[in-house]
């Protein structure tokens, strides 16, 4: 298992997304593009959610920039609830920088089958503590 947002866990969150192949994922994740700035005790961590899972580094496509910390990251991807995240910006743990209009049509979007078999893959093979 490795540990969640070390180098070793992006590499392997590629790894199986590239073997899970199309996602079929609905348009408004199909098309999103959002940064992540996580803040962590060690060190802050820039990501990005495109694809349908997340990357390492900042993606330059992007068009708004979440800023929260590891933990609710870590929930949101093991949950993938919605309300949690909508709760979570509206409860100032997310800050928004940018246009929030991608944010907006999550609130409605569900993730795939596909989508879903890799966010559990990935949960399996992540230390989350």
């Amino acid at each position: 298992m490795l540990d969640f947002l070390s180098d070793a866990w992006f590499e392997q969150v590629e790894q199986f997304g590239q073997e899970a192949g199309e996602l079929n994922l609905p348009p408004a994740l199909a098309n999103m593009v959002i940064n992540l700035k996580v803040a962590d005790a060690e060190q802050d961590i820039e990501a990005n959610f495109a694809n349908g899972y997340l990357h390492r580094g900042l993606n330059a496509d992007a068009t708004a920039t979440l800023l929260l910390d590891r933990k609710l990251l870590m929930s949101i991807i093991t949950d993938f609830d919605m309300n949690e995240v909508m709760g979570a910006f509206m409860g100032g743990q997310i800050r928004v920088e940018g246009d929030m209009t991608q944010l907006m049509a999550l609130q409605s979007a569900r993730p795939s089958t596909e989508q879903k078999e890799l966010f559990k893959r990935i949960r399996a093979n992540t230390n989350m503590a």
